[in-house]
């Protein structure tokens, strides 16, 4: 391990727990549904998309989730400098930021859950959002607390998948 260099974190990053910004995404998209009705649109597969993203979305914070218990680290993501491991097995082989890989899931399922060409328009906002505010300023603290490990980490297994 490497030592230990104190990363500067300033504005959003880090302020707003991962799982309020889903609150507030959906909340967003809600409004907007209602805001342009005249981009409504029915789609007959619609249930079936809505429980696919849905499912797949508890499996990933749920397999996340429980891979940080089993590895004894923090799951509080305001939080990265408590990390005591990189956890790097099961779904973490495939993707560093399962649990909020699982939101991203729940929003595409909450947008086809909507019928509203509009709601579409806040998934790569939503990923941009997180990856500027939560997902880069958690990678610059584990680099930082975690050296080489981390930066071998971060090239063999992408951001989200």
């Amino acid at each position: 391990m490497t030592e230990h260099r104190p990363v500067n974190i300033t504005g959003l990053a880090l302020k707003i727990p991962p799982a309020l910004i889903f609150i507030l995404w959906i909340a967003m998209m809600a409004t907007l549904r209602y805001i342009f009705p005249g981009l409504n649109y029915e789609l007959f597969l619609t249930p079936y998309v809505v429980g696919l993203f849905f499912i797949l979305g508890i499996f990933l914070v749920l397999a996340g989730f429980f891979s940080f218990r089993k590895a004894k680290t923090t799951i509080n993501p305001r939080k990265p400098e408590k990390t005591t491991a990189i956890v790097t097995s099961g779904i973490f082989r495939l993707s560093r930021n399962p649990m909020y890989l699982g939101f991203l899931m729940w929003v595409i399922a909450w947008a086809f859950m909507q019928a509203n060409l509009v709601t579409f328009v806040f998934l790569p906002l939503f990923v941009f959002y997180m990856n500027r505010y939560q997902i880069i300023p958690e990678e610059k603290i584990l680099l930082s607390q975690f050296g080489d490990i981390y930066y071998r980490y971060l090239n063999k297994v992408g951001r989200w998948l």
